[in-house]
């Protein structure tokens, strides 16, 4: 006899909550309940809402998340594990230690390389290594033990705009690979390397972002600061002349012609 599903909560925004809420519906998982994000920050969200299919008792709000009546509520939900695809708020301790299989968070980064914002800017910047990683939450910023990661490749003509679609997709492609062994208990967890850990701050993309034109920066320094800087509809980088703010970016291509170094 096969045993019973386990029982979801999911928290979810953007293409890939959309896409991981596809997958769960297809493959019939027990959805009980579905936290969104606050309505400045919703993306994909009437289509998220669409697809999982329950009633608004069962839907919750982020800031409601906090109300201890809210997590009464989830806690009589019972969900043996919590989803967090795409979730950009932090969870308090009294939720993530309601479901027995914990709670699992999906980080457009390699961790512990690049923990916290704007993980698909600093590996152009930094050359640190860029990735997908499926983790379970903690009381720390993306500090959680790791059960799943997957490098990705950032080509000399990668953007910021460029990895974060890569980063994307790949997170997607990797839970769909590890969900089955998930569910059924069958993976071990690894400890992060405190070693190798780097984290960023939302603020310090504000330092990167203004080009100072007096300041000495060499070719390639340069050229990484931009590309990390731009994406399909805009770029962030910017410097001053003459008081007016001037942004500014950069469009990449490979080269292909024919008999040239």
């Amino acid at each position: 006899m096969p045993s019973a599903k386990k029982k979801i909560f999911l928290l979810a925004n953007n293409w890939v909550g959309l896409e991981i809420a596809k997958y769960l519906v297809k493959r019939q998982e027990n959805i009980v309940g579905l936290a969104i994000h606050e309505k400045d920050k919703q993306k994909f969200t009437k289509e998220i809402i669409k697809t999982v299919n329950l009633p608004k008792s069962k839907i919750f709000k982020a800031n409601s998340l906090r109300d201890p009546k809210v997590v009464g509520k989830i806690k009589q939900m019972t969900p043996d594990i919590m989803i967090g695809a795409f979730w950009g708020y932090i969870l308090k301790s009294e939720l993530i230690s309601i479901p027995p299989m914990g709670c699992i968070n999906f980080h457009p980064g390699y961790l512990p390389f690049n923990r916290g914002m704007n993980p698909n800017v600093w590996p152009i910047v930094e050359d640190t290594p860029a990735g997908v990683t499926i983790h379970y939450v903690d009381e720390g910023i993306d500090t959680g033990k790791i059960i799943a990661r997957k490098k990705v490749v950032v080509e000399p003509i990668d953007t910021g705009g460029s990895l974060y679609d890569k980063t994307l997709i790949e997170i997607v492609k990797l839970f769909k690979q590890i969900y089955p062994q998930l569910i059924a208990g069958k993976i071990r967890p690894k400890r992060q390397n405190e070693a190798q850990a780097t984290f960023h701050w939302a603020k310090d993309i504000d330092a990167l972002d203004k080009i100072e034109l007096d300041k000495k920066y060499t070719a390639r320094e340069l050229i990484d600061l931009l590309r990390a800087r731009t994406y399909a509809d805009k770029s962030y980088a910017y410097f001053f002349d003459k008081g007016k703010k001037i942004r500014v970016g950069l469009t990449l291509s490979y080269d292909n012609s024919k008999g040239q170094n």
